[in-house]
């Protein structure tokens, strides 16, 4: 054999296993949406039902949920020595514990505040493990179509979870903890994937911590992005359980078309990304924000009756929509990275400061609804998408 038949041999052998790892990430990030798809849609239902918490209160837990992902950095950088793969693998799990705890003793306040806890541990180094990973996999020039794809399968499966909890409640008659259980075991499914790809390019020795002042841009953005996705997060649902008296199943139905039009418009998102730059594409995002913003705030003002409703749940699709663009501060600081193996840590840094401010937002926000009323609270948001808007006008990419 030639080494030029060597040469072809071994290229075909690196594209054959390019291509397994590929479909094995697809498929946990498949479990991983379906177990998503299975919390989200409950777990604010599951706490009014179980612990008739008020707006304040339901403010307030967002601290001690959100803490972990504020030491993401920290969490990460402590199991630097494992592989990306196997650090997913081992997250994974975590989701799953934090969501069997909650099912088997979620009506005691304290066990389903740590299993909440271990939950949003293994959820938020989840993150930016997926982007690294997803980065790694990516033919350059084209990770942001890459990571629309992977967006689009993930987004996919959280309709399955939707679909079950639509099913677990309309039909079946299922309480909160078969449903839990249901999405911890799609979160087992893909830890066991992830354990077992093997990725050369994850196997780089991973830095514990990376801050560089020409990542300053990066940094306030996320800080931005966590200011105003928390108000989402938190007061979304809550406005259309508390002054609509919206079901799980209604979230359930919300997500699933949230879910039909992500995948198919992620994937052209991660195309725009690739083609007209990152700094448009949230630009954009942030004009659409202000937009949702104004229309959950001020949709029963507006004189529109039982239509009101509809408009709230135009806005909680348009936001879960939009944060298909997350992905563009992902290859943002790929571009920008100095070193390839500053790319992970950095990310991880990103979902920490993104939290450093989404622990206390939802604390002030449960106190200007309770003294206001819930108005403020998203006009307040739209300022801040006003904030991340300005930021993105200032992104220059550079073409790695």
């Amino acid at each position: 054999m030639s080494l030029e038949d060597l040469r072809l041999a071994i290229g075909v052998a690196a594209r054959g296993s390019a291509k397994r790892q590929m479909a094995l990430f697809v498929l946990a990030g498949a479990c991983l949406g379906a177990a998503s798809g299975v919390f989200e849609t409950t777990f604010n239902n599951y706490l009014n039902d179980t612990f008739h918490l008020t707006a304040a209160q339901r403010g307030g837990l967002e601290f001690p949920r959100e803490l972990p992902g504020f030491l993401t950095a920290v969490l990460s950088g402590a199991l630097f020595f494992l592989v990306e793969t196997r650090m997913a693998a081992l997250c994974a799990l975590g989701v799953a514990a934090g969501m069997i705890g909650i099912a088997t003793h979620g009506d005691a306040w304290t066990t389903m505040l740590i299993s909440t806890i271990v939950w949003s541990a293994g959820t938020h180094l989840l993150m930016p493990l997926q982007g690294g990973i997803g980065l790694s996999l990516a033919e350059k020039g084209k990770e942001a179509t890459l990571l629309g794809r992977l967006g689009a399968v993930s987004t996919a499966a959280t309709i399955i979870g939707c679909g079950f909890v639509w099913l677990a409640i309309d039909r079946w008659h299922l309480g909160y903890s078969r449903i839990f259980i249901g999405g911890a075991v799609a979160a087992v499914l893909a830890a066991i994937i992830l354990a077992a790809m093997r990725v050369p390019s994850t196997k780089t020795k991973r830095k514990p911590f990376v801050v560089r002042r020409e990542y300053r841009l990066y940094y306030a953005l996320c800080v931005l992005f966590g200011a105003r996705k928390q108000v989402f997060i938190t007061f979304g649902p809550w406005v259309l359980i508390r002054c609509f008296g919206q079901k799980p199943d209604v979230f359930a139905k919300l997500w699933i078309v949230s879910a039909l039009i992500g995948v198919l418009l992620r994937p052209a998102l991660g195309r725009w990304i690739d083609h007209y730059g990152e700094r448009k594409i949230l630009m954009t995002d942030a004009a659409m924000m202000i937009l949702v913003c104004l229309g959950y705030g001020f949709a029963e003002r507006l004189g529109l009756g039982a239509n009101a409703v509809r408009l709230v749940y135009l806005c909680y699709i348009m936001d879960q929509v939009l944060f298909g663009t997350g992905m563009a501060r992902t290859t943002y600081v790929d571009k920008i990275a100095a070193k390839r193996e500053d790319v992970s840590p950095t990310l991880s840094l990103g979902v920490s400061l993104d939290h450093a401010v989404s622990m206390s937002i939802p604390v002030l926000g449960g106190l200007v609804w309770m003294r206001y009323g819930y108005s403020y609270v998203f006009l307040g948001a739209a300022c801040i998408a006003l904030l991340n808007g300005f930021a993105a006008s200032r992104m220059r990419s550079p073409h790695r």
